[in-house]
């Protein structure tokens, strides 16, 4: 993934390689946990694409997000909850800039389009997204997700002993 993103391959061959890596990593990790009735969590899931890649997808294809949603239909597994830290693009690329290079996706222009997607999902779906504001200190916003998980795995407990 990495080389294949440092040399900026065809934008729907990028899609599709995040799409392989997701299918084995629900293959391999996910799907093996939750057989085990176990709790997982994941970063960069399905949400993930479909920001990401629906910016690098614009003017490619007629409707990015339908065809992302399309390609992952039938297969893929949607999150009990998605935390979604909110940073000012601008903060975000201050945090990533002592590395030596920056992605192709790491531009203020894009970031904002791919922040703008990922608020359009969580308005999609205000159950399952949790925003969190990521200017907050780093052991603040590990407490209140780790609550909040606490918390939806006592519900789901309560709701299957019903």
């Amino acid at each position: 993934m990495r080389r294949a993103i440092a040399e900026e391959i065809d934008p729907v061959a990028e899609a599709l390689l995040f799409v392989a890596d997701h299918a084995v990593h629900l293959a391999t990790v996910v799907r093996p946990a939750l057989e085990k009735n176990q709790l997982v969590i994941s970063d960069r899931f399905t949400d993930s694409r479909y920001a990401y890649q629906q910016g690098t997808l614009q003017g490619l294809l007629p409707d990015p997000l339908v065809w992302l949603r399309q390609v992952h239909h039938g297969w893929t597994i949607a999150p009990d909850l998605t935390f979604l830290l909110v940073l000012p693009v601008e903060v975000a690329l201050i945090r990533c800039s002592g590395r030596a290079e920056r992605e192709h996706f790491e531009h203020t222009t894009f970031l904002r389009g791919v922040q703008d997607n990922y608020l359009a999902l969580a308005r999609e779906d205000p159950a399952r997204f949790i925003l969190v504001d990521a200017e907050k200190g780093e052991e603040e916003i590990q407490q209140f997700v780790a609550g909040a998980i606490r918390s939806a795995a006592a519900r789901s407990r309560s709701h299957r002993q019903h």
